[in-house]
């Protein structure tokens, strides 16, 4: 690729650009003599310059812009930063500074990432896909914006979301840059403010719905299939009904997954076996109670049945061992109006609000998936300390100011008792002279390794079985030092080692249950590393 090109575009081409770090014969074979100063720069070096100018920077905002002009001019050393820093720029490329940034995507908005879909393209689609440079596509994030983290309808400016969670593909598994597809479906919004705001750069329309909206969506992902056969489709931040409604379409039709509903489920359900070694109460024993009914929460309980499951219980009976709390009050069997996937879980009860609720049903768990800030309040934590010896609170709305509780606050109103782990990072807390580690259920533990493990495969579709799989992989990397930290899940930094294993368990699951595509290489754990992407140069 490089010999093809000569001088500024050697330099302004991200993807093969290496800046001051180009040697004296590169610079005079590609015609970069008198371009750059004197200094040869190695890698390393970079790596310095550009964390100490992202440690200089006010807020986590502008770190957020930097970053991403770095991804734009020296792509290798982008991935590198992202995966040698990833606890200390994690934070910024994702939750929660992605959610600011998506606020702001449209002011903030310096060169055009991914593809646009609007009402506009119907029936040319497949035409306009061959407008995207890259031909060899193994993932595809894609929004429509509807339901960005806790924020709400953000339109076109949701296209932070695929972006950034491509990002991580490659940081945390080493999928190819050149074979990620950053996707906006954007179809209007119903956001009066976001659409009337000039600098909006979105389809300013209200939002395309019911039949046309399906067809363009199916329209899509039949051009996929076509042009990019060996594709992932991963769904982000689409509303509960379309979520659910996509998933059921195509999930054993095509290669896809639902992230918020199926990687929230699997990191959950990792950090679920891993708080039994610190209760001691037998996972097939729990009684495990959500406040929130969307598509995270009911995602995380359908994953659990199965789980339950394959440890001897009924359906029924792990059915019944799971219970929801909305902002109607407890999910029971009177209830009126209950939306499909809440019917399973909506036992026979009296009907109650949420402190009621933890009072009779006793949950050994609560499970945050609200998007509403402080709905754990200090007398839900009492009960929830009341009621069990170590109460296991699971706090998962993203972004942070969006989190059911703090960390701060789980310990405090517990008295040290609670065993927490968040959506969004919390720093350590120190209570009563001990420290905590904050575990956070991020689902980058779970989709970029489940992502490297179907596309090594080449897998057809996803079953529930390869969550399970992954889930329990993550929870047997839980070292005995996280758990004296009360920590549910293993270091960031560990997150490349953590993918490789995942994908390995994944890829040998698909083929165990013969939806792999691919022949099965003889060594497959050492297929899976030779495939991943190295940032360095």
């Amino acid at each position: 690729m490089i010999s093809n090109k000569k001088g500024f575009e050697v330099l302004y081409d991200g993807r093969i650009s290496k800046s001051l770090a180009f040697t004296k014969d590169e610079r005079e074979h590609l015609g970069l003599r008198g371009l750059l100063p004197y200094s040869v720069v190695g890698q390393n070096i970079q790596v310095k310059r550009v964390m100490e100018g992202l440690r200089r920077k006010d807020s986590n905002i502008e770190r957020y812009i930097m970053l991403s002009a770095l991804q734009d001019r020296n792509e290798k050393l982008y991935y590198r930063i992202i995966s040698e820093y990833i606890e200390e720029t994690m934070p910024i490329v994702y939750t929660p500074t992605v959610g600011e940034a998506c606020i702001e995507f449209s002011h903030i908005f310096r060169r055009a990432k991914g593809f646009y879909i609007t009402p506009d393209d119907k029936g040319e689609i497949l035409k306009i896909l061959d407008n995207w440079p890259e031909k060899d596509i193994r993932v595809i994030v894609i929004t429509d914006g509807q339901r960005i983290l806790g924020l709400g309808d953000l339109g076109a400016n949701g296209m932070g979301i695929p972006i950034g969670k491509l990002a991580l593909y490659t940081a945390c598994a080493g999928i190819q840059p050149s074979q990620c597809l950053p996707v906006m479906f954007d179809v209007g919004t119903n956001n009066k403010e976001i659409r009337e705001d000039i600098l909006y750069l979105g389809y300013p329309k209200e939002r395309l719905e019911g039949k046309e909206y399906f067809e363009l969506v199916d329209e899509f992902v039949m051009a996929v299939q076509e042009k990019y056969p060996n594709a992932l489709i991963q769904f982000e931040d689409f509303l509960t009904p379309n979520a659910y409604a996509l998933l059921n379409i195509y999930k054993e039709k095509v290669l896809c997954f639902n992230d918020d509903i199926q990687g929230t489920a699997a990191v959950a359900l990792a950090g679920l076996y891993a708080s039994t070694r610190i209760t001691k109460i037998l996972f097939s024993e729990l009684r495990i109670m959500f406040l929130g009914a969307g598509s995270a929460a009911t995602g995380i309980a359908d994953l659990l049945v199965l789980a339950l499951v394959k440890e001897g219980l009924s359906k029924q009976e792990a059915l019944e061992r799971l219970w929801f709390v909305d902002i109607n009050g407890l999910v029971e069997s009177s209830r009126k109006n209950l939306m499909p996937h809440n019917l399973p879980y909506a036992h026979h009860h009296k009907p109650s609000n949420f402190i009621e609720s933890i009072k009779t049903i006793k949950p050994h768990v609560l499970i945050g998936a609200t998007g509403a800030f402080g709905a754990f309040t200090k007398e839900v934590i009492e009960v929830m300390g009341n009621i069990n010896e170590r109460p296991v609170i699971f706090a998962l709305s993203n972004p942070t100011s969006k989190a059911e509780c703090t960390a701060e606050q789980a310990y405090a109103w517990s008295h040290g008792k609670a065993v927490f782990a968040s959506g969004s990072p919390f720093e350590m807390v120190k209570f009563n002279n001990k420290e905590y580690r904050p575990g956070q259920g991020n689902n980058a533990y779970i989709f970029p390794g489940m992502g490297l493990g179907v596309i090594i495969a080449n897998a057809s579709i996803i079953p529930d079985e390869l969550f399970l799989t992954a889930a329990k992989t993550l929870s047997e990397m839980v070292s005995d030092e996280n758990i004296e930290d009360g920590a549910l899940y293993p270091r960031l930094n560990e997150i490349r080692v953590l993918s490789l294993e995942i994908a390995f368990a994944v890829a040998k699951k698909a083929y165990e249950l013969g939806i792999a595509r691919n022949k099965k290489p003889k060594d497959l754990k050492q297929t899976i590393s030779d495939y991943m992407y190295n940032p360095i140069y």
